[in-house]
């Protein structure tokens, strides 16, 4: 296939704005696929995404129309998968923007068109629902024109749900989008954008031609492991994967090597020949910075193996998932992992049930700190357990994020309210439009961990949305709240927090575990703690058994004697009890209101 007839691209949009349904239609009208096998959402193949609504893995697909080739690789919206976009925008020459005209322009479009345009892709300004009693395309065309600077006659018009005015975007994009600049005879130089595991085939890489052309049979070498393989199949991405004898420049594919271990294949390395190996590795791919941590530990202690193999697969389908080894005195062997956010948290833990069978115990989810020791060293602590002793501590550091949040005007001061609650200062605030307002803050990563995403959403009706990105660390007086069980420190459930904050934080930990741990045959002192020093305390009541039942009349005495000895043996049974705290305690902190 000749190199002009290829088109790379991607679809931009913010969450729910109908970037699924637009593929979908994309794909009917090329006729990728034949109606028996269309439905719904087709490229998100995950349970997990139809559930919820969301694109959460980057898909690509390719599709033939009036002669060209189109390969469109799809990209979630969500802020926490914002590493699955910048993998998908370098490997394309343009992008689909796609607004809802119903919501308007979304801080999370921003982030991802900016980002697109700083790889010098063509945009493509799409305006879709227009078929909905909500919508207001004109309004929202005017934020178009001021966001990219377009003619408001150049935005298309479309309902993807419908397919009214799909069509034209296909022309579109076979005479606005550039055809890949590459050379076919230079030496082999091509991305791996996404690799998956097959069980009976080993990893299965996706990549994208840069320069030169990759055949069936050929020896080639990674460029950043240094490995070499040789290519067994290679082809093109249908709906299927469709072998082919070679793969030509700018066109993406995938390549089948016999790799049977995870570690082999790094997203973002460069394939080349080993006879005639490229020079440079492919630039311009960013790498991935893990936000907030989390402790995973296998419910049964001798699962730990087990679930070392399943993060190793893991990872190969997610490559912003980091994790290592590490131990808890309550929880023993396990692994410190890295999250892009909680959304992407909460997912990793119900893929690693659903797709490979692993329950895995996740502790109190933090972010990373940069701790100033009086000798003059410098610790990142993930975990608040990993906290060196507060007299030879200096000062610590935080990091600090700048958000940018885009609100209708009547939610301004709630918005502001929130953000100063959460320790946040304001940088810039600007009305887009008579009643859209973004606002700039700086504050804390640790405190939009939680809960403050669900938070903006209920206060704004779902309208306010939210992108951020670390600007670096700041000195802040955190102090780390312990919480005791029964008197035994309970280190999965540590955190480190802001001095102001404390009492609130360890008095509401308390009151939502006094709720969930499961009575015993003793009293159980919920406790937080700072140091040695109690700031709240709850206690789960005993289960009291009623052993004077069988007593009815005679004497007194005969109660009190059956009364004294179940006192005794609750006592006896105290100095020995174990307290067991059930999985939802450590999750359900992250939803203390």
């Amino acid at each position: 296939m000749i190199m002009d007839r290829i088109r790379n691209f991607c679809i931009i949009a913010h969450i729910d704005h109908g970037k699924s349904t637009l593929a979908d239609r994309l794909l009917e009208l090329t006729q990728t696929l034949s109606e028996r096998d269309m439905e719904a959402q087709v490229l998100d193949d995950m349970d997990l995404e139809r559930e919820k609504g969301i694109t959460i893995k980057s898909h690509a697909i390719q599709m033939q129309y009036k002669g060209h080739i189109l390969n469109l690789i799809d990209t979630p919206g969500h802020v926490d998968f914002s590493y699955e976009v910048s993998r998908s925008i370098a490997s394309c020459e343009g992008a689909l923007l796609v607004v809802d005209a119903s919501q308007g322009v979304q801080a999370q479009t921003i982030a991802n068109l900016y980002q697109a345009i700083d790889h010098g892709l063509e945009i493509i300004p799409i305006l879709n629902k227009i078929d909905m009693d909500s919508a207001q395309p004109d309004v929202v065309a005017d934020q178009i024109v001021d966001l990219i600077g377009c003619d408001p006659e150049d935005i298309f018009r479309i309902s993807a749900r419908t397919g009214e005015g799909v069509q034209p975007i296909l022309d579109a994009i076979v005479e606005k989008i550039p055809a890949p600049n590459g050379d076919p005879d230079a030496p082999l130089q091509a991305l791996i954008f996404d690799s998956v595991f097959n069980p009976f085939r080993g990893v299965i890489a996706y990549f994208k031609i840069k320069n030169g052309t990759l055949r069936k049979g050929q020896q080639v070498k990674f460029f950043n492991t240094g490995e070499d393989y040789e290519a067994e199949e290679i082809g093109i991405l249908r709906m299927k994967l469709v072998p082919t004898a070679e793969v030509g420049c700018g066109d993406v594919g995938y390549i089948i090597s016999g790799i049977k271990s995870a570690a082999e294949v790094k997203v973002g390395d460069t394939i080349t020949s080993l006879e005639n190996p490229c020079s440079e590795a492919i630039a311009g791919f960013e790498e991935v910075k893990p936000m907030v941590f989390a402790g995973m530990y296998p419910v049964q202690a001798d699962k730990f193996e087990e679930l070392r193999t399943v993060l190793e697969k893991f990872q190969l389908n997610d490559a912003s998932f980091v994790y290592e080894p590490e131990s808890s005195l309550a929880l023993g062997s396990g692994f410190r992992c890295g999250f892009l956010g909680l959304l992407h948290l909460e997912i990793v833990q119900e893929r690693l049930f659903r797709e490979f069978d692993m329950d895995v115990i996740t502790t109190v989810p933090n972010v990373s700190y940069k701790v100033y020791t009086m000798q003059g060293e410098v610790l990142d602590v993930h975990n608040p357990s990993g906290l060196p002793s507060i007299t030879t501590i200096d000062h610590i550091e935080e990091p600090f994020i700048r958000a940018q949040i885009i609100s209708k005007a009547e939610f301004f001061g709630p918005v502001m309210k929130l953000c100063l609650d959460k320790r946040g200062t304001l940088v810039s605030q600007h009305y887009i439009t008579s009643d859209r307002v973004e606002l700039n803050y700086d504050m804390p990563l640790s405190e939009i961990v939680f809960d403050f995403y669900d938070k903006l959403k209920s206060i704004s009706k779902g309208y306010a949305s939210f992108d951020y990105h670390i600007i670096g660390y700041r000195p802040a007086r955190l102090v780390k709240l312990d919480i005791l069980l029964n008197g035994e420190p309970a280190d999965a459930l540590s955190t480190l927090i802001h001095e102001d904050n404390a009492y609130e934080f360890g008095r509401k930990m308390c009151v939502k575990l006094k709720d969930i741990i499961p009575r015993q045959q003793f009293d159980i002192p919920v406790q937080a703690a700072i140091g040695a020093k109690i700031i709240a305390r709850e206690t789960v009541k005993k289960v009291r058994k009623d052993v004077t039942a069988k007593c009815y009349g005679g004497d007194v005495t005969r109660k009190r004697k059956l009364l004294e000895k179940q006192k005794e043996g609750k006592k006896r049974m105290r100095q020995i009890g174990k307290v067991q705290v059930p999985q939802s305690a450590f999750m359900a902190v992250l939803k203390l209101d």
